[in-house]
């Protein structure tokens, strides 16, 4: 039993050997895990929340790579599987000179565009106390329909559902079909976390307030990032702004995953205290 299955992607992340660079100036590059769920799965483990991944992989060094080391950071990759008829899923990911990160992903398809509704492992989800999956798994037909389902199963035996906007815009066909399917995915969460830059893509707006103009009914709570302004978090009632550390950015890659972690970490704390 774990306390939140990650639904998501598992991937492998080629990264520059050298920072400041784009992609096609890169001298070499590294492969390193990743995948946002993943991450949050990861996140959860080290912060003692027992958590599980749900995702595809390839029937390949890759993808028996990345459950060894889920499997190595206390992750349950149970509900994990591998495809045989496709490779695990690969980004190449570079962080610009300006701070902009640049993102190339091989999913033609990848093994997790082929993860069916009926692989969905129902046991791990009515055993756990939450769901938590992002916008990633909406991007492609087949996995929409497979995280859908997941997301269905949760809501009917009653579990805690979050969900990360996370945009990346490479992977959808257009901007307007990308802003339909992060609500989508929003539509059916209780807990959600979004960037400022996200916030503007779905309602043109960068203030707090406009937090409000995505509220349903079924929202419990949202948080909003903000950068170095720190974050907003928002109630049906109440909002509030919570300063953040002063650091120096170096590489923000994965960063909204680890704060995603550490936010759902305290509010199943909470849940439980209360």
């Amino acid at each position: 039993m774990v306390d939140v299955v990650c639904f998501g992607d598992l991937l492998i992340d080629f990264v520059p050997t050298a920072t400041g660079t784009g992609l096609a100036d890169a001298p070499a590059f590294v492969k390193a895990p990743g995948g946002a769920a993943a991450n949050v799965a990861v996140g959860l483990a080290r912060l003692d929340v027992k958590s599980g991944f749900m995702g595809k992989v390839g029937d390949d060094p890759f993808g028996h790579f990345l459950a060894h080391t889920l499997e190595a950071e206390g992750v349950d990759v149970g509900p994990l599987r591998f495809e045989p008829a496709a490779r695990t899923a690969l980004a190449f990911v570079s962080l610009r000179a300006d701070g902009e990160r640049e993102f190339l992903f091989y999913r033609h398809p990848s093994a997790d565009m082929l993860f069916t509704p009926a692989e969905v492992d129902a046991g791990a989800i009515e055993s756990a106390r939450g769901f938590h999956f992002d916008s990633i798994s909406l991007a492609a037909t087949q996995p929409r329909q497979t995280v859908l389902h997941a997301v269905d199963l949760a809501a009917a035996a009653g579990k805690l559902i979050s969900y990360d906007v996370n945009l990346r815009l490479p992977l959808w066909p257009d901007a307007a079909t990308a802003r339909d399917g992060l609500r989508s995915g929003l539509a059916r969460a209780q807990i959600v976390k979004l960037s400022d830059d996200e916030l503007e893509f779905l309602t043109g707006s960068r203030e707090p307030e406009a937090v409000r103009s995505l509220w349903h009914a079924g929202l419990r709570v949202v948080t909003l990032s903000r950068g170095s302004l720190g974050s907003t978090w928002f109630t049906s009632t109440a909002s509030r702004d919570v300063p953040t550390f002063k650091v120096e950015a170096v590489d923000t890659t994965g960063a909204g995953d680890g704060f995603m972690a550490g936010l759902l970490a305290g509010l199943l704390a909470e849940i439980g205290r209360a």
